[in-house]
């Protein structure tokens, strides 16, 4: 037996609670980065001097890095030793959120955010390692699994539930500098409790693709910048979406042919004979489409309802409550064996109720309590389909090809984000538009209705001690104000009949599917992927 096999990860007196302790210290504050972005993306926006847009895209250049640097990753985790591995991943993390912490240059911060990504991608890659090592016996994998996807539908809630006192009193920038203070110490932590050992044999870091990783990371990340900027350029009237699209079209034709050629691919591109591995793949695409339009109720209570970011990040831990309830009711059917089949129906069937109650909750004034059980049903939903849809997609291909399985499922879920943005984009643009313009033609200077409710302004507001000047006018921006939350709201109405229309399509295309239930879930060979979100 190698020395290696034989001494333990861990020191003789770290005890177990305190081992688990020092990996959540470390993952938590590792996960963070990922949503801290868009924590507060009006404070972001306003710090740099940016467009809300451009704080979505350091966002998605991170989602990107983390997604292609995937796969290469796993040879620099055989080669360096765990140890080392922990303080080279922290040291970049560290570095890399000083300097955007210190930095006001756009471009400065994409390109850190995609160094950070990488970073993120390999302490993620760590922790993940350690946990699951530990958990010998399939249940207990399944548990972990179910757990740690469950934590990575809470972070972006999260986030906003932990920033939102420190914007209030600070410089956005700040958020990286406590990021530095909450994940260096459980580092040091964990560096000190764990032996110089190597969690995986020792493979040589000779032949390293770095062509396919730098196609595939060029590839993503003009894919993000499409579908996110692609709505406020006019989309192909504007030169630089037509020539990322004609790039991106070329980087996927050149990275098609070249992992057919090598003899060692960077992504195995046989997984897609599998037909299952295929419907998990659609399904975990769509999930992230009707999972992205939460933050449209998240905007309806800050702009409709007035609500602060702190009454916004109370409303989540509903939602959070939720996620945690149907990732316990999920694991359970998954160590019972139900069908998997049962599992997404029920899944998806809660996120349809969501989004049809929400169709009757959308008004100009309402009780905030009237939205804790949708936010609840709507979590239950999330974290019954996460961990499952995972699970079954990587399960459906056999086990020598997890590791490009896992890889292309962070690729599927990352596409989804990046869609579910677009579409929100498109339907908030054309849909308030439209609705604008409907309400614009019912208001005016000669319609009853509109007369009393501007004088009514003029008196509220002449009664408070305005001059009847400036009250005239503040009337007429009160209504204007009226009308555009109105429009908002139809809006999110709109979107919502949409989304919950392909949620009633998915849950028939399940139902009538029989192939479903014909994969085994597999957690012995087959793992999903550590890194991903």
């Amino acid at each position: 037996m190698s020395t290696g096999k034989a001494m333990p990860v861990f020191k003789g007196w770290a005890s177990e609670w305190l081992i688990r302790g020092a990996i959540f210290m470390v993952i938590v504050p590792s996960l963070g980065l990922f949503g801290l972005s868009t924590a507060n993306g009006g404070a972001a926006a306003g710090y740099y001097g940016i467009e809300p847009a451009d704080v979505q895209y350091s966002m998605v250049i991170f989602y990107a890095a983390v997604a292609s640097f995937f796969a290469l990753e796993r040879r620099f985790f055989s080669f360096i030793a765990v140890k080392q591995y922990l303080i080279i991943s922290t040291a970049v993390q560290v570095i890399t959120s000083y300097i955007c912490y210190s930095t006001r240059n756009l471009h400065v911060l994409f390109a850190f955010r995609f160094i950070q990504g990488m970073a993120n991608c390999a302490s993620t890659s760590i922790c993940i390692t350690l946990i699951f090592s530990r958990l010998k016996s399939e249940r207990a994998r399944e548990i972990g699994y179910s757990l740690f996807y469950g934590l990575l539908l809470c972070i972006t809630p999260l986030t906003t539930l932990v920033t939102a006192s420190v914007v209030d009193n600070f410089n956005y920038n700040v958020l990286y500098k406590f990021i530095i203070y909450f994940y260096v110490p459980g580092a040091i932590l964990l560096f000190i409790m764990m032996n110089n050992v190597r969690l995986d044999k020792k493979f040589p870091l000779y032949q390293v693709d770095w062509p396919s990783f730098i196609i595939y990371a060029l590839m993503l990340s003009l894919l993000g910048y499409v579908l996110l900027y692609g709505q406020q350029y006019y989309w192909f009237q504007d030169q630089r979406i037509v020539w990322s699209v004609v790039a991106i079209g070329v980087l996927l034709a050149i990275h098609i042919v070249r992992q057919l050629s090598l003899k060692r691919p960077y992504l195995t591109l046989e997984v897609f004979k599998y037909r299952n591995f295929v419907v998990g793949l659609t399904l975990i695409f769509l999930l992230y489409i009707c999972r992205g339009a939460l933050g449209i109720t998240t905007t309806y209570f800050a702009a409709v309802l007035g609500m602060d970011p702190f009454h916004v990040a109370d409303m989540l831990i509903a939602n959070m409550v939720g996620i945690f309830l149907g990732v316990i009711i999920s694991s359970r059917m998954l160590l019972t064996h139900r069908p998997i089949r049962f599992i997404l129906m029920l899944g998806f069937s809660l996120m349809l109720v969501f989004h049809v109650w929400m169709c009757f909750l959308f008004n100009i004034q309402a009780n905030p309590s009237e939205f804790i059980i949708p936010l609840i049903v709507q979590g239950l939903g999330a974290g019954m389909l996460m961990a499952p849809l995972i699970i079954f997609t990587v399960s459906s291909v056999p086990g020598h090809l997890g590791g490009t399985a896992s890889a292309t499922g962070v690729f599927f879920r990352f596409a989804g984000f990046c869609s579910s943005i677009a579409f929100i984009n498109y339907f908030s643009l054309f849909k308030q538009s439209e609705h604008f313009n409907r309400f614009q033609h019912s208001i005016s200077d000669v319609d009853a209705a509109t007369v009393q409710r501007v004088a009514g302004y003029k008196q509220a507001l002449m009664g408070r001690g305005m001059a009847a000047d400036q009250a005239a006018k503040a009337a007429n921006g009160l209504v204007t104000r009226s009308v555009n939350a109105q429009t908002l709201m139809r809006y999110s109405m709109d979107y919502y009949q949409l989304i919950s229309w392909v949620i009633l399509v998915v849950i028939l295309l399940i139902a009538i599917y029989p192939y479903i239930n014909r994969t085994k879930i597999n957690l012995t060979d087959n793992q999903p992927a550590p890194a991903s979100y």
